[in-house]
């Protein structure tokens, strides 16, 4: 080789190194997108493969850094990936799986996959592990050395040590039976963590000491249908989505059709529930901006559904369009500040870590949204819409998912 080829080929190592380097200095999110997931009309064969995509938070618009096929999955709240604290690995899960026997039929999974970004632009699959049946809610620890995943399919907590970059299991914690827990979130200090289970109607609180996680008496009854879970940075207060809204009092007969949901915040000092909001039908997925200020709430508003067509009826409560809800946080009280109408079928959401944009997964156009807020408005980015061939299902950042 000559000197002036040397001189090309060590220039060229050079920039690949600082296009590396400077990759892995952005603010990413990841975006995990599920191609198995069909409407009515929509044709088997045209699916497409699940992937995670890596996005740049750091330009003026949100941007696809690269992506890695991984089994995803819609079912479940939005908390199906989660990213460690050093922005190092993704963990992903996938409730579903299309069923080896038939294109059509899709059956439960408890795929959990670890994804390397140490370079964000050629994101790769480091390990595959099994977690439970229908494994849905993944979370990580602040230190970064522990994972839970819950299953839904057989009721338990799959407990993970993080290590150099690996996972490793380390036990399972069992649920009451059909507890169907749909996600989990620790507490700021790792010493415990919320579970929340569907079926029973509760959020369980787990002890937290190494790799051992235990149950405890702790079980909160704060709405119908509890979905999902956050919690604030302080540590002080716990935030849920309930599906079916308030909890009637006794005696009380549940209205005819589709119920306004509900946000809870949970008092972890005495583990009661100090407020409940109604925020819309259908709350799909709440998050928490970085320093705990601000929560952005996706309502589904019935744009899941069908419209219906001459001569036959569509799903109850449909509307063409969802929600997005931001509302200012303080402890147990949550004060509207911003809304705007979205696209359909919307679930994750994440907030880039000053707090100026929200990214909104939508899955009816496979899209992600991108608005501004500026602390008291959200503003629709049109032109920085991202376009998958996949049906976006979970986001997460390193502060929040």
């Amino acid at each position: 080789m000559s000197m002036m080829s040397k001189a090309g080929a060590g220039l060229a190592a050079v920039a690949a190194g600082l296009a590396i380097a400077g990759a892995a200095a952005a603010e990413i999110a990841v975006s995990v997108n599920d191609g198995k997931q069909l409407r009515p009309g929509d044709d088997p064969p045209g699916r497409t493969p699940d992937t995670l995509a890596v996005l740049d938070l750091t330009a003026a618009g949100p941007k696809v850094l690269g992506t890695v096929p991984a089994p995803a999955s819609m079912i479940g709240p939005p908390s199906s990936v989660a990213v460690t604290p050093d922005a190092r690995l993704a963990l992903v899960t996938a409730a579903q799986k299309l069923d080896a026997n038939g294109p059509v039929t899709l059956v439960l999974d408890d795929t959990l996959t670890v994804v390397d970004l140490s370079n964000p632009a050629a994101p790769k699959v480091a390990q595959t592990l099994q977690a439970g049946a229908g494994a849905t809610g993944v979370a990580v620890n602040r230190a970064g050395t522990l994972a839970l995943v819950v299953s839904t399919g057989d009721d338990t907590v799959s407990v993970f040590g993080i290590s150099r970059g690996r996972l490793t299991p380390a036990g399972k914690v069992r649920l009451p039976y059909q507890a169907r827990p749909t996600d989990v979130a620790f507490t700021p200090d790792g010493k415990s963590a919320l579970v929340v289970a569907q079926t029973a109607g509760s959020i369980l609180r787990l002890a937290v000491d190494g790799t051992k996680v235990t149950r405890t008496e702790v079980a909160v009854q704060p709405g119908l249908q509890p979905y999902g879970v956050v919690v604030s940075p302080k540590g002080d207060f716990a935030y849920n989505t309930n599906l079916g809204g308030r909890r009637p009092t006794p005696g009380q007969l549940a209205p005819p059709g589709p119920r306004p949901g509900t946000i809870s915040a949970i008092d972890l000092s005495t583990n009661q529930v100090a407020n409940s909001v109604d925020v819309g039908q259908t709350p799909e997925h709440l998050t928490l901006s970085a320093d705990g200020g601000f929560m952005a709430v996706t309502v589904a508003n019935g744009s899941g559904g069908s419209p219906g067509s001459p001569g036959s009826p569509g799903s109850p409560g449909y509307n063409d369009f969802g929600l997005l809800k931001v509302y200012r946080v303080a402890g147990a009280e949550l004060t509207p500040v911003a809304e705007a109408k979205t696209g359909r079928w919307c679930q994750g959401a994440a907030w880039t870590k000053d707090r100026s944009r929200v990214l909104l997964q939508c899955a009816a156009g496979r899209e992600v949204e991108s608005y501004r807020f500026d602390g008291a408005s959200l503003t629709r980015e049109p032109g920085e819409t991202l376009k998958f061939a996949a049906r976006p299902a979970s986001i997460a950042t390193a502060t929040g998912r």
